[in-house]
């Protein structure tokens, strides 16, 4: 999972810097899709024959996290500093895959995940009042938005019985596809495919975009989302807006605001309650026979 940290505070950086390169954001997503499938196109047949065999509703889950959660994300860096990118995406993920469970009938929430659940909404509701001067309300309403659409695609992880690869290759090449068809049609203008893009830009961002957000950090989600779970696992890689906004400052001259910090510090709070051990009790056995000598018991084992 630190790894996939890292790599999704560079996501939220990669975002915001766009813009001040000679891509566009459908260039960015033909770069963040494509090259992952150039990379894994030897694993394209097994890929294949996986998806033939997994159940049509959980690969729709997964497709969530192609270029659906990308553009909504984009659309939220146009619209908000990267380090609220970096904290109400992935912030917010926790809460929405915890909603998703319960309103599927899978989970019951207990007392402490409800409480950070709580602080999680609470963060939300702090960025959105304390950043209101520089941040439309609909800028945080985009950016809650991908962080919905990123939880379906976690909860499809989930289900799914995917290899590692074939997940990449079913998230990245249909959103390749969709977004060449996106720059060849003119619905989103492309300086990558009119040739006026920087070959600088280019090369940055596939390592950044391509690379490490599209295969190493989607390999390494998916594995931890296997490991961990998912409840677990969306809720280490909320940990990821404190190097985004860090990072934010020196490197696109972003100020850490107050307000940003407040939000910070509330929805991490709920992050690490929600990971926090908890203590486990042994069930005492009550019984209406005479009682019996007393034996050693073993101190509480503490658990995740």
């Amino acid at each position: 999972m630190a790894v996939v940290v890292l790599l999704w505070a560079s996501f939220a950086l990669t975002l915001r810097g766009v813009e001040g390169s000679t891509l566009t954001t459908v260039d960015l997503s033909m770069v963040r899709f494509a090259i992952p499938v150039a990379v894994l196109a030897p694993w394209l047949p097994r890929a294949v024959r996986e998806v033939q065999a997994e159940r049509p509703a959980t690969v729709l889950l997964l497709l969530a996290g192609g270029l659906p959660h990308f553009l909504v994300s984009a659309l939220g860096a146009q619209l908000a500093p990267a380090a609220l990118v970096g904290l109400i995406i992935p912030g917010t993920v926790p809460l929405f895959v915890t909603a998703l469970a319960v309103a599927g009938g899978r989970a019951r929430i207990p007392g402490r995940q409800l409480a950070s659940v709580a602080l999680i909404v609470v963060g939300v509701a702090v960025a959105a009042v304390m950043t209101s001067a520089t941040v439309p309300p609909v800028g945080i309403g985009v950016l809650l938005t991908a962080g919905f659409v990123w939880a379906v695609y976690t909860t499809g992880l989930k289900r799914s019985s995917l290899s590692l690869t074939s997940t990449v290759l079913v998230v990245c090449a249909p959103a390749a596809l969709a977004a060449l068809a996106l720059g060849l049609s003119g619905a989103m203008p492309s300086h990558l495919l009119s040739g006026t893009a920087r070959p600088g830009d280019v090369v940055l961002f596939a390592v950044l975009q391509g690379l490490g957000t599209g295969v190493v950090s989607t390999i390494a989600y998916a594995h931890a989302v296997r490991v961990l779970g998912s409840g677990i696992a969306a809720t280490a890689g909320a940990l990821s807006p404190v190097a985004a906004a860090l990072l934010a400052v020196p490197l696109l001259g972003e100020p850490l605001t107050i307000g940003v910090v407040a939000a910070m510090t509330v929805i991490v709070a709920g992050v690490l309650l929600f990971n926090a051990p908890r203590r486990r009790r042994r069930a005492r056995r009550r019984t209406d026979a005479a009682p019996r000598p007393p034996r050693p018991v073993a101190a509480p084992a503490l658990g995740a």
